[in-house]
């Protein structure tokens, strides 16, 4: 296990009633920009609840709506401006992942004069940020409680992620009554994407990180188990506040310090997405199972096979190669049965840009589990079409 330091400062508020918590805000001021995406917290009753406590509690509320899926470049310049205009002293984002990371990144922006695009390809850049807080409607990305953010320019067909201790949410509120709503579609991806982010912290070449691999296999047992669950029953509060906390916990840390290790099917998907504007999740879905069977080697068979065991409860006197082509598959239907796409031209992507997303994915992928080249890449993407 490598040497690491472990830090969260979020206080995270979870459960029932939890947002009457926005009344700290005070704490940081007075005027607050609130982030949101296309009115679905409108429609939920959320909107109305946060703005009474805001205005209770003596705030003064901005707002930038309309926050896109793939947050894009243009949402976070508008929102810097508004900060800068109006000296806003905190971020408030009331959404999902995609809210959450454009609310960062406008921090972030809130405090610099670079370039809002430059802190997102070069985050030593980012130096300070506004104090950033947020209300979770969507379990997926983990995003309420990491320094991760990933912001599009589709102008370029790019998407990156950035980082920085800057943009830690210094409070996050999370309530799984609030997820209720959320639609099969969006449920079964923000499932696949929390997967996934556990899957790029378990495969790592860090020897004897033990904890951090039961951790992961729990957490997969929890998403594996609740995922259906929550499908068949929305308003099922135990598998919303299990897939909710699991979002969390998959990308806050608690994995990945000691046993760091580079992601690589989350730069192939990014590509995806810059090119396409897909559902993040879905193409997480796509792609990891045919990664997977790339990546299964002698030298990686047993990993693969001890996932299968002690996720799958596949038996374990079997082969490893065998018991990990077995888990593989498992994962593969799963997804399936998620009502998940299983190749890309389901979501209506062909050949057309392979070598250049692969060119670009691999840079990403330095260090890796299996370090894949630009021809592996594209080899993986051609599986999954």
């Amino acid at each position: 296990m490598n040497n690491f330091t472990y830090s969260i400062p979020t206080k995270i508020h979870f459960g029932k009633g939890q947002i009457a918590h926005l009344s700290e805000l005070r704490e940081s001021g007075e005027k607050v920009l609130l982030v949101y995406g296309g009115g679905s917290i409108k429609k939920a009753g959320i909107y109305d609840t946060a703005m009474k406590i805001l205005k209770d509690a003596g705030l003064c509320v901005s707002e930038l709506s309309g926050v896109e899926p793939n947050p894009r470049i243009e949402s976070v310049v508008k929102g810097v401006g508004i900060c800068k205009e109006e000296n806003i002293d905190m971020v408030l984002a009331i959404g999902g992942g995609s809210v959450i990371d454009c609310g960062k990144v406008i921090a972030a922006g809130a405090c610099s004069e670079e370039d809002p695009w430059e802190l997102v390809l070069h985050p030593e850049k980012i130096t300070a940020a506004l104090p950033i807080y947020s209300v979770l409607t969507l379990a997926a990305t983990g995003s309420e409680m990491d320094k991760f953010a990933v912001i599009s320019d589709l102008k370029k067909n790019e998407k990156w992620g950035t980082a920085s201790e800057h943009m830690k949410p210094k409070m996050s509120i999370m309530d799984p009554e609030y997820t209720y709503s959320v639609s099969k579609k969006q449920t079964a991806a923000g499932t696949a994407d929390m997967i996934s982010h556990i899957f790029e912290n378990y495969f790592t070449n860090v020897s004897n990180a033990d904890v951090q691999a039961r951790f992961a296999e729990g957490l997969l047992k929890n998403c594996f188990y609740y995922g259906p669950v929550a499908l068949e029953h929305p308003d099922d509060y135990d598998a919303r506040a299990n897939l909710m906390w699991t979002s969390s916990m998959a990308i806050n840390g608690i994995l990945s310090d000691g046993a760091e290790v580079a992601w690589c099917v989350h730069p192939m998907e990014h590509e995806l997405s810059a090119f396409y504007d897909i559902t993040h999740g879905e193409g997480l879905a796509i792609l990891t199972p045919h990664w997977m069977e790339f990546a299964l080697n002698e030298a990686t068979a047993k990993k693969f096979a001890d996932y299968g065991r002690n996720v799958w409860n596949l038996p374990m006197a079997e082969d490893d190669m065998e018991t990990a082509r077995k888990a593989i598959n498992c994962t593969k239907e799963f997804f399936k049965d998620m009502g998940l796409p299983s190749t890309l031209r389901e979501v209506g992507i062909d050949e057309t840009y392979f070598d250049v997303m692969a060119e670009k994915a691999a840079a990403g992928c330095k260090g890796s589990y299996v370090e894949l080249t630009k021809e592996d890449i594209v080899h993986i993407y051609e599986n999954a079409l």
